[in-house]
């Protein structure tokens, strides 16, 4: 089968390997439909996280149908059309149960990795796995996009409204215009935020940010950027503070235009090792966070909101790209020309 690698910083290929097998009684073999690209990959593409010559790809986000299932799953069966989301969660460990598979206690292997590929083995898969009704053919490309999302960008959004506690009448600043800013800004409105700001520098993805929801739009940086957002917030700061994209400069930026005890949602994959907690000790900021509760929002709430076309986050796919192409896929979304791009790797 098919599978990409980083060929080098800056550089994907595919390659033929065998296709995966049951190797655990929890295991599920799927058939990978769609797939994409997450911000995240972008550190191993630009060489900014080291990855050796062709390293496995760090793809986590599919949808697809079952293939085979080990003794233990009885869950999921072949023909079943599922979300692989990029977490594994067991559905009943304390964490599970607290509502953050996310950090599953059960594994120590909670996260995907190499869904840019044919096949895939998705490891602890008996409570993980979200099935959608039907079958690819029933649902249009839209809304195949949308499901898609509900891997990883829609719920990690999701969760950065529900871990900083988004309520109704709420201001909210989002950190971010990626997919997952996006998604945040969906999520916020969701919860009822009344003025949502975005952080947007461009024209396409701020467009995309307004028809999701957002109010007011501050695409400066840095001092500049809080200067503007406490301007707009009467020099008060934000009720909430959605930080989605892990940068210290936005870490900075989040922790200062919250108001007093406002709540700093970070989904953002963390790349600063040290970061200043006197500020915000004295100004009672809350700072949560982390791996998204993927099955335990798509089960309760987004799955859900999808098929009754209550959220549309499928938009954020802004070009479409055989598996193929993939290192077109990475190098549009590298140089700012994709929002997010979408795979098709089988029918």
């Amino acid at each position: 089968m098919k599978s990409a690698v980083f060929a080098k910083a800056g550089q994907m290929k595919l390659i033929d390997i065998d296709k995966p097998t049951i190797q655990a009684p929890d295991d599920v073999i799927i058939r990978v439909v769609r797939t994409c690209v997450c911000g995240s990959d972008l550190w191993y593409y630009k060489g900014i996280n080291p990855v050796e010559a062709n390293a496995e790809n760090s793809g986590h986000e599919a949808i697809g149908i079952v293939e085979e299932v080990g003794d233990a799953i009885t869950t999921v069966k072949p023909g079943d059309f599922v979300i692989a989301p990029f977490t594994h969660g067991c559905g009943h460990c304390a964490a599970c149960r607290a509502g953050f598979d996310g950090s599953c206690q059960s594994h120590d292997n909670n996260f995907s990795n190499g869904v840019q590929a044919e096949y895939i083995r998705f490891t602890h898969g008996q409570w993980a796995l979200v099935k959608i009704p039907g079958k690819p053919s029933d649902y249009s490309e839209g809304m195949l996009k949308s499901l898609l999302t509900l891997a990883d960008v829609m719920a990690t959004g999701y969760h950065a409204a529900r871990v900083a506690n988004v309520n109704a009448g709420d201001t909210v600043v989002v950190m971010g215009d990626g997919a997952v800013g996006l998604c945040a800004i969906i999520a916020a409105k969701m919860c009822g935020a009344k003025r949502i700001i975005s952080t947007s520098r461009h024209a396409d993805r701020l467009a995309l940010a307004k028809e999701f929801g957002a109010t007011d739009n501050v695409a400066d940086r840095g001092d500049d950027a809080v200067k503007k957002i406490m301007e707009l917030t009467n020099g008060t700061g934000a009720d909430a503070v959605l930080e989605c994209v892990g940068t210290e400069q936005s870490t900075d930026t989040a922790m200062k235009v919250g108001r007093p005890g406002a709540i700093i949602g970070r989904v953002g994959l963390p790349h600063t090792p040290k970061q200043d907690m006197t500020t915000p000790f004295y100004k009672n900021t809350i700072v949560a966070g982390g791996p998204a509760s993927v099955t335990t929002y798509d089960k309760a709430v987004l799955l859900k909101a999808v098929l009754d076309g209550e959220i549309n986050p499928g938009k954020v796919f802004t070009k479409s790209f055989s598996l193929d192409d993939i290192d077109a896929a990475y190098k549009g979304m590298d140089q700012r020309q994709v929002i997010k791009s979408y795979v098709i790797v089988n029918d």
